[in-house]
Formats: structure tokens, C-alpha cells, sequence
């Protein structure tokens, strides 16, 4: 804590900058919250504390990790996504990942939580803001013709906080949860 303070937060609206040049599907600052709740520029020039973009394609994570290079920011980034493809945008950016990490899976009384589906969508927020039961609505909407998914994600997203939840993979999620049988 304050090693790398100075300077810190200029560099995190830079990144901030950078990232939205790159067509991400959320972004945000952590303490200020993500694009679905309040606009782009607002989130930059408000900017503390962590921020965060997610992507829905490689391409635009390669892109964004060759920019991050040129700009050689001093900034420590974390990108997460399938260990195989992460290092392919590593490597097409010209760059080594320095540390990887993998999930050991989920310990415990299993039996209490929420079923595959519902954690699919509510763990990808890294603060676990996002509610099974409103998942469980939103799905039951999109079933009934009540909500298309995409009002769904955006009823679901501002709960994210922090700007990890991926509303495009979150929606395509829904309704494949809407499709099936509700009675199975």
C-alpha cells in the first residue's frame, strides 16, 4: 500500500481511455460503477480506485494489450478468460503473462447455493453483487415475452459495481435459460 500511489490515478484514466477504444462490453471504475449506469466520461474523469473493461472477442483484447504496451503505463493489468486464449492475445501483443491463476473448483456445502446456470451469471461479477432470484425473474420475463434480454442485462449490470459482468455473455446466457422447459 502507497508504494505505487503517485501518479496512480492519472494512469488509471489513461487505461480507462485506452480501454474504451477498444469496443469493450462494460467498463468501469470501481468506485464509481460501470457504463450502465452512468456515461463513459463521467466514469473516467471520476475515476478511483481499481477499473476494469470486459471484452467479448480476443481481437479486441490483443488490440488493447498492444496500446497498453506503447503506452507503458507502470500500471499492473489482470486479464482474465480461458487460460488458452488469454495467452494467444498475449503473444499476438507481444507480450509473456507473468502469473497465472485456476480455480480449484467450488468447496463446501455445494448444496446451498444457487444452481450451474444462476452461478454462470452471478459469479461474473467478482463481488457477487449480482442476485440469483433477479436472475430468476429476469430468465421468466424473457420466457413470457416481458423482456427482451437485453432489458434484462440492463436491469442486471448496474448491480455490478465493480464492471467485471459481462452483459453480452450474460444475455446469450438468458436465453438459453428461457428456452428450456421451465417444468425440467
Amino acid at each position: 500500500m502507497g508504494i505505487n500511489n503517485e501518479g496512480y490515478l492519472d494512469k488509471c484514466k489513461e487505461f480507462l481511455r485506452i480501454a474504451a477504444r477498444h469496443n469493450p462490453v462494460n467498463i468501469a471504475s470501481e468506485t464509481k460503477g460501470n457504463i450502465f449506469e452512468y456515461p463513459l466520461e463521467e466514469i473516467i474523469t471520476q475515476a478511483e480506485g481499481d477499473s476494469m473493461c470486459v471484452f467479448d472477442n480476443p481481437e479486441n483484447v490483443t488490440a488493447l494489450l498492444k496500446d497498453l504496451k506503447e503506452a507503458d503505463l507502470g500500471l499492473s493489468v489482470v486479464v482474465g478468460g480461458i487460460y488458452e486464449k488469454v495467452d494467444e492475445c498475449f503473444e499476438k501483443a507481444g507480450l509473456k503473462h507473468h502469473t497465472g491463476n485456476f480455480s480449484l473448483g467450488i468447496w463446501g456445502k455445494t448444496e446451498l447455493l444457487p444452481d450451474n446456470d444462476l452461478l454462470e451469471i452471478t459469479t461474473m461479477c467478482g463481488h457477487g453483487q449480482i442476485p440469483a432470484n433477479l436472475v430468476k425473474v429476469m430468465v421468466e420475463d424473457i420466457r413470457y415475452g416481458r423482456r427482451s434480454p437485453e432489458d434484462a442485462v440492463k436491469i442486471l449490470t448496474p448491480n455490478c459495481k465493480c464492471g467485471v459482468f459481462n452483459p453480452v455473455r450474460t444475455a446469450e446466457l438468458l436465453v438459453v435459460m428461457a428456452e428450456r422447459d421451465p417444468d425440467c
